[in-house]
């Protein structure tokens, strides 16, 4: 090697430093691609949903988990169940015993019973009375209506007596001036001597005779004047009378009218009491209301004491409508819509969900939003009501009612670059439609096809 070789080697050993390495190279290339991978990605379609958690739960209130509470007072007698048991529609759970000395008597039923039937029997008694008083005041009208014409009748009769007498009356003292006359003439024709005396005798013997009959016609006529008085006086005297018998009477009816409301508002209480004995009687069994499994004793100890109302044992039924009860943040509530589907994580089963992309996710069922709350269940939250999609995969059969669940309500389409802004902002899920719920798109789609047709 000569000189120049050796200067020239020395001058371009700081160019080769400088050289790139080929491992720079790769790692450049990798981080570009990932770098467009990442573009690309960020233009891929991500669907937005809204999150909850919840609870599983029977979309049928009836189908829930219900206890059983006593409607009485009382003391467990006996237990006919165990906890974990399946008991049928009818079966006798717990058998009660009385603690209130009122209903103490084994034999209150039967004296209720008795008191029912005194009491009808007093009722009947009572309106046979008041059947007979009503009989007895028709009689006492029909009596008066009689007695009155009657009097009316003496009075009419009494009055045209009357009037007679006073025409009689009238004639015998027309005869008796005439007579009077007669006599005066002829008594100064006597003293005169111009007639016999047997003649003067005679004149004179008609004429006290015709006083006589003056006044025995006046005491006639004053006898019928009397006669009227005193059949005007009978005449209010009858009404008067009977019609204080009437009063009477209807007293006495109303008395005993009043009697029987109060004897049959007495049967009437009486006979709520039996039938309120009887129901009682009824709930010293306590009957499991439908079918299914026992699946805890509140109440568990024999002799121990239960209130009115007090809940004593919780039964399960056989087969709940399963639904998942999620809670949903009151700013996506907007958003939601009968009908929209639902992807649910259950505990106990395994799952990988990409809440974007659907498709992939692993381990999760499908659902359908079927109730929306009107009012929030929690502060900030609002309530929903999820059911198995019926186009998607069943739901485990071995679900039990109160499970933990995560469940994601899947909305529209948009890029990921905007999924990833909307998060760091803080919006909400947006859409570019309104949501229609269930039977609108039922409605919708049947109109589609008929103008199809």
């Amino acid at each position: 090697m000569n000189l120049k070789e050796e200067l020239t080697d020395n001058q371009l050993y700081t160019l080769k430093i400088l050289r790139t390495p080929s491992a720079g190279r790769t790692l450049a290339r990798w981080l570009m691609g990932l770098s467009g991978v990442f573009f690309i990605m960020l233009f891929v379609p991500w669907q937005q949903n809204i999150r909850g958690t919840g609870k599983i739960t029977a979309f049928t209130p009836g189908n829930r988990p219900q206890t059983i509470e006593s409607a009485i007072p009382g003391r467990i007698a006996s237990w006919h169940i165990r906890e974990g048991q399946y008991v049928n529609k009818g079966d006798t759970i717990v058998t009660l015993s009385e603690i209130k000395d009122k209903f103490f008597d084994p034999n209150l039923l039967t004296r209720l019973s008795e008191q029912v039937k005194a009491k009808e029997n007093s009722i009947e008694s009572k309106k046979s009375k008041t059947e007979a008083l009503r009989m007895q005041i028709r009689a006492l009208r029909n009596g008066l209506d009689v007695k009155y014409k009657q009097a009316q009748n003496k009075l009419k009769q009494t009055e045209l007596k009357l009037v007679s007498d006073s025409v009689d009356y009238e004639a015998e003292q027309i005869r008796f001036r005439n007579f009077e006359s007669q006599y005066a003439r002829n008594k100064t024709l006597f003293e005169a001597g111009n007639i016999a005396l047997t003649k003067y005798q005679d004149i004179e013997s008609k004429y006290q005779e015709s006083k006589m009959k003056v006044v025995s016609s006046e005491n006639k006529f004053l006898q019928t004047k009397a006669e009227l008085i005193n059949a005007q006086i009978n005449l209010a005297g009858v009404q008067a009378e009977y019609q204080d018998k009437i009063s009477k009477s209807e007293s006495e009816l109303n008395a005993t009218l009043a009697s029987l409301y109060d004897s049959e508002a007495d049967l009437a209480k009486t006979r709520n009491e039996f039938a309120n004995m009887e129901i009682r009687n009824d709930q010293y069994q306590l009957i499991a209301p439908q079918s299914g499994y026992v699946v805890k004793a509140i109440k568990a100890g024999i002799g121990q004491t239960i209130k009115e109302g007090e809940a004593v044992v919780t039964i399960m039924p056989e087969n709940p409508d399963m639904a998942v009860e999620m809670y949903v943040k009151a700013m996506d509530v907007p958003l939601l819509s009968k009908g929209r589907k639902v992807r649910v994580e259950f505990d106990g089963w395994p799952a990988l969900q990409v809440s974007g992309w659907p498709s992939v996710s692993v381990g999760t069922f499908g659902g359908e939003v079927k109730v929306i709350d009107y009012v929030n269940s929690r502060a900030g939250e609002f309530r929903i009501l999820v059911t198995p999609d019926p186009d998607d995969e069943p739901w485990p059969s071995l679900l039990r009612v109160g499970s933990g669940t995560k469940g994601w309500v899947m909305l529209d389409d948009v890029p990921i670059w905007y999924e990833i802004w909307r998060n760091l902002n803080g919006f909400p899920p947006s859409l570019y439609e309104e949501p229609l719920d269930l039977d609108s798109q039922k409605a919708k789609e049947e109109a589609e096809k008929k103008d199809k047709k």
